[in-house]
Parts: C-alpha cells; sequence; structure tokens
C-alpha cells in the first residue's frame, strides 16, 4: 500500500510559470528534492522521506499535471518543468538541494540541474534515459516502450474510465514481479490518473520528447553535469545501461544496479533503494 507521509509533513500549492504545484515539505536540514514519474505521484518517496527526514528538509512535488497540481494545457517540456522546480524552491528560500529522481522525473531533473547547475548538491537519478541522450534513439524503438508514442484524442478516449487497466499494463509488464505493487497501491494512483485532465496531460508529458531531445542536445553543447551522480538501474528493466547513459551528460557517475527488481524500484525494492540513496546523500 502507500505509506503516508511522516508526520510533521505539510502540503503547500506552490505557483509557478503557468501552473500550481502540489508540494510537500517536512523534516529539517539540507533539503533534498524528490521527483516521480509516470504510473506514480509524489506518493512513491513515503518510504524514502521517512528514512531521511531527521536530518533532511524534504520537498516532493507532483509533477505538473500530474498528481494533485493543477492541469494545464502546456508546459509538459522538460525545460519548463525544470523552470517549476526552480519557482519551488525559490518560494521555499532553498538554495542548493540534492535530487533524486526516477522515470520522467529524471528528465525534469535533468532540465533542472543543467539549467541551475549551482543548485545541485548531488543527483540520483533511477531507471529511465534522456531524450536525445545517447542511444536514445534506439530506446525509443524497443517494443516495449510503444507507448511513448501513444497519444491523441481517439486514444484518450480509449482510456478514459478504463485508466487502471492502462496503468495495470506498465505495474505488470514493467515490474520483475507484479505482486509486489499490490492492490491499493494500483488503486490509489488510479483514482489519482482519473482525475479531469491527469491523463490527457500525462499523454503531454510524452508528446513533449521530441521537444526535450532537442533542449537536452543544447544543454549538453555547454556542457556536462559536475556534481556527484548515483545512476540506479534494476537488473530486470535500464541495469547498468543507466550508468552508460549518463556518461554522456555526467563526470562523475557511480553505478548501481538494485536486485530483483524491475522499473518500479520504490514499489518494488523499497528496502535496498532507500538504503543505497541514503548511502549516497550522505557520502
Amino acid at each position: 500500500m502507500v505509506q503516508p507521509f511522516p508526520s510533521g509533513f505539510r502540503a503547500q500549492e506552490i505557483k509557478t510559470d503557468g501552473a500550481t504545484i502540489h508540494v510537500r515539505v517536512g523534516g529539517t536540514g539540507p533539503a533534498v528534492v524528490m521527483l516521480h514519474g509516470f504510473g506514480d505521484t509524489g506518493d512513491m518517496w513515503a518510504p524514502l522521506t521517512a528514512a531521511l527526514a531527521d536530518d533532511r528538509m524534504i520537498v516532493v512535488p507532483d509533477l505538473r499535471g500530474m498528481g494533485l497540481s493543477s492541469h494545464p494545457e502546456c508546459g509538459y517540456d522538460k525545460k519548463t518543468q525544470g523552470g517549476d522546480i526552480a519557482r519551488i524552491l525559490d518560494e521555499l528560500k532553498i538554495e542548493k538541494a540534492d535530487l533524486v529522481t526516477h522515470d520522467i522525473g529524471n528528465m525534469v531533473g535533468y532540465a533542472f540541474a543543467a539549467q541551475y547547475p549551482d543548485r545541485v548538491t548531488r543527483f540520483v537519478l533511477m531507471d529511465a534515459p534522456l531524450p536525445g541522450i545517447g542511444p536514445w534513439d534506439e530506446i525509443i524503438r524497443s517494443p516495449v516502450l510503444w507507448h511513448f508514442n501513444f497519444r491523441g484524442p481517439d486514444v484518450e478516449r480509449l482510456v478514459e474510465g478504463r485508466e487502471r487497466i492502462y496503468l495495470d499494463r506498465f505495474w505488470n509488464e514493467l515490474s520483475a514481479n507484479p505482486k509486489s505493487i499490490d492492490e491499493a497501491t494500483r488503486r490509489h494512483y488510479a483514482e489519482l490518473y482519473a482525475l479531469p485532465g491527469a491523463m490527457h496531460c500525462a499523454f503531454n508529458h510524452f508528446a513533449a520528447f521530441t521537444q526535450d531531445a532537442i533542449d537536452n542536445k543544447a544543454f549538453l553543447a555547454k556542457g556536462k553535469l559536475t556534481m556527484p551522480v548515483l545512476a540506479i538501474g534494476a537488473d530486470k528493466s535500464f541495469g547498468a545501461a543507466m550508468a552508460d547513459d549518463l556518461r554522456f551528460v555526467a563526470t562523475d557517475v557511480t553505478s548501481l544496479v538494485i536486485a530483483n527488481s524491475g522499473h518500479w524500484l520504490m514499489e518494488e525494492q523499497p528496502a535496498a533503494t532507500v538504503a543505497a540513496i541514503r548511502a549516497f546523500l550522505e557520502k
């Protein structure tokens, strides 16, 4: 089931350029920003916040168009969403933070770090590629990733009212063991993705990949990231290729592969994933 956030956390709505972002904030100490991807919301990070909140200030947004954030029509390119993260930190009076990201959160996190490198101290990215970087053109030809191009008005009509069926496909096919994502977890996220406009916005996150690839190549042309980076791959998903991909954009990359896990690391192997992230952030 989806864990609640630790007591003492508060929810806050923060206005950015064209969106209102739902953010959970709690804990004290150096800041850590956690960014989710598709199929999850910021709720996925609750086990990690519980492990870190005693000596860290934790900031967990729902990406624009997802979870309890607003559903604007535009701004789903990751460069714009990197700006969302900057505005959130400005509002919270946070100058620098560690970044922990998964899936589409990796793409938003990279766009933030590339635009504001002085604001990121350490960066953990989990199990998803960056548009336009490394073997991207090969990756997007994988039949497993057909959903990257699955969108449009007719697709939205097909999925409407069947959000749970659509999401089950990701949890079942991209996990090492589908039973590790239990019924309560599936119901929780399916309800959030069934909110009015939510799937339309989710599809827009994927539709923006073409622009993201252009933006990422422009970011890279200005230089690689120099902060310490931890690339976490799941052994039944991206594995060590996660680090290979990130070495195209970062100079200081540590590779870690979590055993017996598919793409959904926080749901499938929470203890091992939390321990790996915590050890890296405490270095």
